[in-house]
């Protein structure tokens, strides 16, 4: 992302799970403005209020459009140097440089994690543990807006019903991302609509789906019970 933001080219990020082959993103695709943004993007973005917490904001593009173009009082947050120093120089006005998981000052409105930021939680196990920490983030009022995905199609019909009785949740992989000679791999979760719901009732959290996407992908807002 430095690299782009310095120097703009034909850079991309090359990633890949235990689940899909390899597949090329663009950088540019990190730094993409409102009208670039899919539907379930712009969705959270009408939806979202209030004094809000960017979490994984990358490169800010999304605080941007809530603090530029709706006025809210937006932080970015990232666990990465990288994407928190970029969007601090794109103009976010605070940003801080954490996990989430590390994160406990003040409270607010609306809890945003775009790009499957439920993934976090690197395994099913992980989900209560933290919905109930955004849970303490929240202010009276306040929502969690998340996007994820239900991987449950990249299974064969014959598959589906074993996983049903498998040790591990089939949204459990390991996910790649290589750049130039370097490589890294991580857990990452990706969590059906249901699941999360079930979650979310642990967590004396309302939950409600509030957009489908083309690819077996979904907007959520989550708020206090």
């Amino acid at each position: 992302m430095l690299d782009y933001y310095k120097s703009p080219r034909e850079q991309q990020l090359i990633t890949w799970t235990s689940l899909t082959e390899e597949d090329a993103v663009p950088l540019a695709y990190f730094f993409r403005n409102y009208k670039e943004m899919p539907a379930i993007e712009q969705k959270a973005l009408a939806l979202s209020h209030g004094k809000v917490l960017d979490i994984g904001c990358g490169t800010g593009s999304h605080s941007l459009y809530l603090q530029n173009e709706k006025g809210l009082t937006v932080s970015g947050l990232d666990s990465s140097f990288g994407a928190a120093k970029i969007a601090k120089e794109r103009g976010v006005n605070q940003v801080f440089h954490r996990s989430i998981l590390d994160f406990t000052e003040g409270s607010f409105d609306t809890l945003l994690l775009m790009m499957n930021g439920l993934g976090v939680a690197k395994n099913f196990q992980g989900i209560l543990p933290l919905l109930t920490h955004l849970k303490s983030l929240l202010a009276p009022q306040g929502q969690i807006l998340l996007d994820s995905s239900d991987l449950i199609y990249l299974f064969e019909e014959e598959e589906q019903d074993d996983l049903c009785n498998a040790g591990t949740y089939y949204g459990e992989l390991d996910f790649g991302i290589g750049y130039k000679e370097e490589t890294e791999v991580f857990p990452w979760l990706y969590l059906d609509f249901e699941h999360l719901s079930q979650a979310a009732k642990m967590a004396s959290l309302n939950c409600e789906k509030r957009l489908d996407g083309p690819n077996h992908d979904y907007l959520a807002r989550l708020s206090l019970a």
